[in-house]
């Protein structure tokens, strides 16, 4: 590519990802550039709107735009994929915005929260093949690719435009997000000893029995004391497909 022209199109680039802070090419009608930058931003700003819904209404327009603009703006996106546009932007939001946009906490974890519906749905995954006849307790298990886990220090299904908390929780919000036969994908409550079975589970390649020594010892008691309800709860877990063998 000739030197000029690629120098050309570099500024190009520049000036439409960050007018404020980048030079317009020479010899461009300003009327041309304007249109170029509200072509790519408002495409940008579209598919970002559409994937987080919750967040962008939560924001308000103004502070949404400050948002998107930054991003478009400064962040190096590292996969040319536009269903993976929504996944940079929360990796964005964890690694931090820029300060002076002085952006409310709970921001990043209701961005991953919205999130994780589009992952699944997109997911190529397929549900575990439910035995219920295996026993759980001498199975090592394995959590489902379409189960996830979820623990947020903020209240992610209660924030919108309506509640915006200044504080997190004293207890975070703990949620088990599925997709199903239905291909539709569900959250619901998980108790602190879900959770703390599935994430063992998530973590470790053990046999039932193992995963509820482990959570035993961890709350100071015998196995003998977790073993009943530890056990009910993980055959519960093997026939909802959240857990397989």
């Amino acid at each position: 590519m000739d030197k000029t022209l690629e120098q050309q199109l570099l500024c190009l680039a520049h000036y439409v990802r960050d007018p404020a802070g980048s030079a317009p090419p020479e010899g461009m009608e300003p009327r041309r550039l304007a249109i170029y930058r509200r072509l790519f931003y408002g495409n940008i700003e579209s598919m970002l709107a559409s994937g987080f819904p919750v967040l962008c209404a939560s924001l308000g327009s103004a502070d949404w735009h400050r948002l998107v603009q930054d991003f478009y703006a400064h962040y190096r996106c590292q996969t040319p994929l536009f269903t993976e546009l929504a996944s940079e932007f929360v990796l964005y939001l964890e690694q931090g915005a820029s300060d002076g946009l002085k952006l409310p906490q709970w921001l990043s974890e209701l961005a991953h929260y919205e999130r994780v519906e589009s992952v699944l749905l997109l997911s190529n995954a397929q549900p575990p093949v439910v035995h219920p006849s295996a026993g759980v307790l001498d199975t090592v298990l394995v959590l489902s690719e379409l189960a996830w886990p979820l623990a947020y220090q903020w209240p992610v299904c209660d924030i919108g435009p309506g509640h915006l908390p200044k504080n997190p929780l004293s207890e975070p919000t703990l949620l088990l997000a599925q997709r199903k036969d239905d291909h539709k994908v569900y959250f619901s409550r998980l108790a602190p000893l879900a959770y703390a079975v599935l994430a063992s589970v998530q973590q470790q390649q053990w046999t039932g029995r193992q995963h509820l020594a482990a959570l035993a010892e961890s709350m100071g008691v015998t196995l003998d004391a977790v073993l009943p309800s530890g056990q009910a709860l993980l055959e519960q877990l093997f026939l909802q497909g959240v857990i397989s063998g």
